[in-house]
């Protein structure tokens, strides 16, 4: 048996409990003020179904494109970063930093770099018409963003509703697709 005075005990438990609450209280603060350490690029449009008829010129194939937004205050170095879609045709960026508050266009076709537009020199369409999904991952192949358009269906017939990672809804005229949050992905080409 205990030779501890039971006010003791009391007083002892008393004191743990209020630790762990004062603990359980200032973790979540001291967690929010943590700034996340990877920058916030994001695709922002893409125009997946190039304007006019599909010739499968180079002019074309630049009409095809997606729109990569730099969203801080600062430039971020998006070399070996990569743009890939769902049949896992992959862009590989060069040696390229995005200024900050900046968007650049990735044509599909050939052409010379710039400030705000990189060519993937490609000689045949990327994106689908119908739907599909552009991935953005980072030089460490971490998925930094996603954009979705259309519908896809599965291999079994039943409708299939998106895959981790973020995701955007957005406004699309059947031929381009900007902006906001979105679920699913597709499929064929052009």
């Amino acid at each position: 048996m205990s030779a501890t005075p039971v006010p003791v005990r009391r007083l002892a438990a008393a004191s743990l409990a209020a630790a762990a609450v004062i603990g359980a209280v200032t973790l979540p603060a001291s967690a929010a003020d943590r700034t996340p350490d990877r920058p916030r690029v994001e695709i922002s449009a893409v125009q997946y179904d190039a304007p006019g008829r599909d010739r499968r010129t180079n002019a074309s194939l630049n009409k095809e494109w997606v729109e990569l937004t730099n969203t801080t205050r600062q430039a971020v170095n998006l070399s070996g970063w990569t743009l890939s879609d769902e049949d896992g045709e992959t862009y590989t960026i060069g040696r390229y930093r995005l200024p900050a508050r900046a968007t650049v266009r990735v044509h599909t076709g050939e052409g010379r770099d710039t400030r705000t537009d990189l060519f993937q020199d490609r000689r045949h369409h990327v994106w689908d018409n119908h739907s599909g999904t552009a991935t953005l991952r980072n030089h460490r192949d971490r998925v930094i963003d996603e954009a979705s358009w259309g519908e896809r269906r599965s291999r079994h017939g039943d409708r299939h509703e998106g895959r981790q990672g973020d995701r955007h809804e957005g406004r699309h005229d059947g031929r381009s697709w900007s902006g906001d949050r979105h679920h699913g992905h597709g499929g064929d080409r052009h």
